[in-house]
């Protein structure tokens, strides 16, 4: 963790060791000829932040000796805390040796010794030691452990804010499983320290069996650096490497890999071997806050081929976005302006050619509530210019809108509101895709476009309270007409191609997701929204609705979206909140004809005592115009049992009931939970498509020892092929 200004406990904490001792006990002692005070009962010493508490001290002056019997407690300005039954103090209780040791440390770990040796106030010794972070059992004090750390010699530097072990084995249950004749770990006392990190090893059918090892620099607070080598009995070692760092108004970070290996590739559908070739990954992120209203950031993604970040676990994205931009907020309104550029690494026949975005500038202005003819204006300005490699289609395009709204409440409870807007956009299209299949059209197109609309939506809700809470009916209503817009073919469709009608954007005036294209003329919208909302939180919601196109003549909309008709689909929504007992959700498209199913989706999630459960249903038909025209049918599930407060076991499946129906995924596995380690096995079975053509068995272990870390698997995994 990376901190600019926070400081450790210990950097807080001034020990002045010339500092007056404060006594106090039930009664006192003194020799003088011996040069010696004797506290007896009760006893404490306070010195600068240092409290030593025994049932019996003796001070001696000459040799400015400490000695503590009987229930000796020292506590450190630093939190740790040490038990003995003899303790032996000097230079103003800094070093001392000590029988039958105990400790306490910041992060909540314990441990004893035969004896210890502290010296110069920071550097306690300990032989035949012992160190855990798990509490001993109520009922049986003396049952072994769950974990313990034993070692010849154990030595807590709190200069270094480390713990050194040597000669060391770790016990599980009593039980010996390791040896190291060296480790250390971090005191808990600062946020960051350099060192080893924990190992992670695993199988895998690409890699082979591997191992990674990372080294963590803490070069400063504000800055710190990790580099680590994954080596694996396949592939040749593929070197990783991050860098962070915060200043007073930025930040960085960059990490990436590098390897030299081969790899499988497929050209026109034939694989072939590709001998080694240097390989590897960069991911980069930058902020800087210019000022209270301005920002500006990198976020890049790059890889050298399709399969790396796949092969090496690095990531599964299937697309990687690389990006520059600049943000001003500033009350109501925002401005934002970025260039975008894609990296398409999916393996199969949808990989494209990505466009990219040099640059798009974005700005929207919101007017202060009763600002004009009390309603509220809106502005949105945006340009954008979209360019693809080769022969490909690019395009140009300013737009410019500028709109207002009003709402009204009559005394009868009627709910009125009104909105309008006008929007202008210009388009320059160079190497037009319809060009390519119809040789009379030009490469090259310019359009211009005006758009005017309004929009007047009335609801009427009717509410009856009861006892507990209170039931809504609510009947709702819109109007919207604009001039009418022709499909023309000099402006493309980059933006507007996936837009379905449902529950949400029903009452959209323009129901389409981007710009290029508009739904114009005249249209009709109704739907009644009815709800019971109890005292206690919870509540019921349903709701249906349809629109009406008034003339059915160049409908804007795809085949499947539920408004390529005159009459749009039936939607309908239905949403209950139980508390963590049961959360809901049921959204529906039917067709406005025979009332066939177009779209199902729910998503459920309940916990019922210790039965945690969560599913998702989806079914929709085909898109045109999108790269989904096959009709989609899938379910996803889990399912949680906690056996008691620290075992659960959990499985998940994802079935497909499309044309290729069949499991696509399942998994299981355990968990445990404790007070001082942790444990989790899972098993995946992944089931891929066709154009993938790859099945693996994934196992997945997790060993977490509080204070310690945790060691883990990267992944257990064995790949087949369909048939």
């Amino acid at each position: 963790m990376l901190s600019c200004g926070p400081v450790s406990a210990q950097e807080e904490s001034v020990i002045d060791d010339e500092a007056p001792v404060d006594l106090t006990a039930d009664s006192l002692e003194n020799d003088e000829q011996s040069q010696t005070v004797t506290a007896i009962g009760n006893v404490e010493l306070v010195q600068s932040g240092r409290i030593l508490r025994a049932d019996r001290v003796s001070y001696n002056l000459g040799t400015d000796t400490v000695r503590a019997q009987g229930n000796v407690v020292l506590t450190q300005p630093t939190g740790e805390v040490y038990f003995a039954d003899d303790f032996e103090l000097t230079e103003g209780m800094k070093d001392g040796f000590a029988t039958g040791i105990r400790g306490l440390i910041a992060d909540g770990g314990r441990f004893s010794a035969e004896q210890g040796q502290r010296e110069n106030g920071t550097r306690l010794t300990m032989k035949d030691a012992t160190y855990t972070a798990c509490e001993p059992c109520e009922e049986d004090p003396d049952a072994p452990l769950v974990w313990q750390l034993l070692a010849s010699e154990v030595v807590h530097d709190q200069e270094e804010q480390r713990i050194i072990y040597r000669d060391a084995r770790l016990e599980m249950l009593g039980v010996p499983i390791l040896y190291t004749p060296y480790f250390s770990h971090p005191d808990g006392s600062v946020d960051q320290k350099s060192g080893f990190l924990t190992p992670s090893f695993g199988f895998d059918s690409e890699l082979g069996a591997n191992i990674t090892q990372s080294y963590y620099w803490a070069i400063d607070q504000d800055k710190d650096a990790t580099v680590g080598t994954m080596v694996a009995t396949d592939v040749n070692p593929l070197l990783l490497g991050e860098y962070r760092q915060r200043f007073e108004n930025a930040s960085i970070e960059v990490s990436g890999g590098i390897t030299y290996s081969d790899r499988e590739d497929e050209v026109g559908g034939v694989g072939r071997r590709i001998d080694d070739e240097v390989r590897g990954h960069i991911q980069a992120e930058a902020l800087w806050d210019i000022n209270e209203k301005w920002r500006a950031g990198i976020d890049s993604e790059w890889t050298t081929d399709d399969q790396y970040m796949r092969q090496y676990n690095i990531s599964a994205e299937d697309v990687l976005e690389n990006r520059i931009y600049a943000e001003r907020f500033s009350g109501r309104n925002y401005a934002t302006v970025r260039t975008v550029a894609f990296q398409d690494i999916r393996t199969s026949e949808r990989q494209v050619d990505q466009p990219n975005l040099l640059p798009e500038v974005k700005a929207s202005f919101i007017g202060e509530p009763n600002e004009a003819l009390g309603g509220r204006w809106h502005a949105n300005l945006s340009g954008l210019s979209l360019f693809r490699e080769g022969s490909d289609q690019d395009m140009v395009r300013g737009s410019a809108e500028l709109g207002w709204q009003r709402r009204f409440i009559s005394d009868s409870g009627l709910v009125m509101k009104v909105s309008g807007s006008g929007r202008g956009d210009v388009y320059y299209v160079s190497d037009r895709d319809i060009a390519n299949f119809q040789n009379d059209r030009s490469e090259d197109s310019q359009q211009v476009r005006g758009f005017v609309h309004g929009n007047v939506e009335a609801s009427y809700p009717l509410v009856n309270n009861f006892d507990n809470g209170q039931m809504v009916i609510e009947p709702i209503g819109s109007f919207t007409a604009g001039n009418q817009i022709d499909v023309d073919n000099d402006i493309p469709n980059e933006d507007s191609q996936d837009t379905v009608v449902d529950a949400m954007n029903l009452f959209e005036p323009n129901r389409f997701t981007g710009l290029d294209r508009i739904e114009d003329r005249v249209k009709a919208t109704y739907g009644l929204r009815a709800g019971l909302h109890g005292n206690n939180g919870y509540r019921a919601e349903v709701f249906a609705g349809q629109s009406y196109r008034f003339d059915d003549e160049d409908i804007p909309f795809g085949v499947g979206s539920g408004l390529d008709e005159d009459a749009s689909d039936y939607v309908g929504m239905a949403d209950v909140q139980l508390g963590s007992h049961l959360n809901a959700n049921y959204r529906l498209q039917l067709d406005n004809a025979d009332l066939s199913s177009q779209r199902h989706e729910v998503d459920v999630v309940s916990t019922l005592g210790p039965v945690s459960m969560g599913g998702r249903y989806f079914y929709g038909i085909g898109l045109d115009g999108t790269e989904v025209e096959e009709t989609r049918e899938q379910f996803t599930g889990s399912m949680r049992y906690n056996l008691n407060d620290e075992w659960s076991v959990f499985g998940s499946a994802r079935y497909d009931f499309g044309e290729d129906e069949g499991l696509r995924q399942a998994g299981y596995g355990f968990l445990y939970d404790g007070q001082c380690f942790n444990f989790q096995a899972r098993a995946v079975r992944n089931l891929t498509r066709d154009f993938s053509g790859d099945s693996s068995t994934e196992i997945f272990f997790r060993i977490g020892l509080k204070t310690l870390g945790e060691f883990e698997t990267s992944g257990l995994s064995v790949s087949d092929t369909e048939e």
